[in-house]
């Protein structure tokens, strides 16, 4: 894979006051991961980015992905409705790092990325990626085993060079966790680090 930071971009995944700690859909060490990524963005290596983009969580009416019965495999409880603070990104991760923002799911469940649109007009993440040359994305955020798990397989699928920084993702459980990673690296994804998530044991 590239590694050529010239045509490589960083795609920071639903860093979002829900999924952090305090939320109403909380994954344990999600406020490490916004720290994570702000200093990640504000170092040298962040820096030499050819572009950064950010995803939401954008709900408006995303029917059966809401539940007051959630299974947590295919419905869950309410998290980042549009005009919440629950949708907000978390005040750690500093968000004029990121130049675009990617909404999804507002009147469907979405979990990837690239199932979105921009924020400020319809391009796709992967017609943004295309119309600045790039060729390879590193994607980190929460949560692993859900968000950062599609985007990094549509990534692939795109055919983007790909790589997950895994001390920048949080996951949800070890069990789930550890079957996105399976399915990431048979796909092709190259997983670099350790998840960040007191829940996983190397």
């Amino acid at each position: 894979m590239s590694t050529d930071a010239r045509r490589t971009a960083l795609i920071v995944v639903d860093v979002q006051n829900d999924f952090c700690e305090g939320g109403s859909l909380a994954v344990a060490g999600g406020t490490a991961v916004a720290e994570g990524v702000t200093a990640y963005l504000r170092s040298a290596a962040g820096q030499s980015y050819a572009a950064v983009a950010g995803t939401r969580d954008w709900h408006i009416d995303p029917g059966t992905h809401f539940s007051d019965t959630p299974d947590y495999v295919d419905t869950w409880p309410r998290h980042c409705e549009v005009g919440t603070a629950g949708s907000a990104s978390h005040p750690a991760l500093d968000v004029s790092l990121v130049q675009t923002w990617f909404h999804k799911g507002e009147h469907a469940a979405a979990y990837s990325g690239f199932e979105g649109h921009a924020a400020d007009g319809d391009a796709s993440l992967a017609e943004w990626l295309r119309e600045r040359g790039i060729t390879a994305v590193d994607v980190v955020g929460i949560a692993t085993d859900h968000c950062v798990r599609a985007t990094a397989l549509d990534a692939v699928a795109e055919g983007f060079g790909t790589r997950v920084l895994l001390h920048l993702t949080a996951g949800v459980s070890e069990q789930t966790t550890r079957a996105a990673l399976e399915q990431l690296d048979a796909a092709g994804a190259e997983l670099v680090g350790q998840v960040s998530s007191p829940k996983l044991e190397s």
